[in-house]
């Protein structure tokens, strides 16, 4: 999974269409165990973009978004958020988000 920065970010969240962003950190105990959750979903799903934002690196986008608690995932469609969600989500659980989101 690409990570994002300040730079980076308004340009790859709408260079697709269905965009997943994690805003981690790596002394957060409950992201280590999200993130091979998402590199495994990643992989299964190639119509949506992942991607990750270490909140300590990109504080800006944090606070741009809000960040409270982490892990957050924020959805995005064409650029725009649209969903957001805190806490660790098991696969079955974040699978059937993705398959709910993408059809709203």
């Amino acid at each position: 999974m690409k990570e994002l920065n300040e730079q980076t970010f308004d340009q790859a969240i709408s260079a697709s269409p269905f965009v997943v962003v994690d805003f981690f950190a790596t002394w957060c105990g409950p992201c280590k165990m999200l993130a091979p959750i998402l590199d495994g979903i990643e992989g299964e799903t190639p119509d949506v973009a992942f991607y990750r934002v270490d909140v300590d690196q990109a504080p800006d986008l944090a606070r741009r978004f809000g960040i409270m608690s982490i892990p957050t995932l924020i959805f995005f469609r064409d650029g725009n958020e649209f969903a957001k969600t805190v806490g660790v989500l098991r696969k079955p659980d974040l699978l059937a988000k993705l398959t709910e989101l993408k059809t709203r």
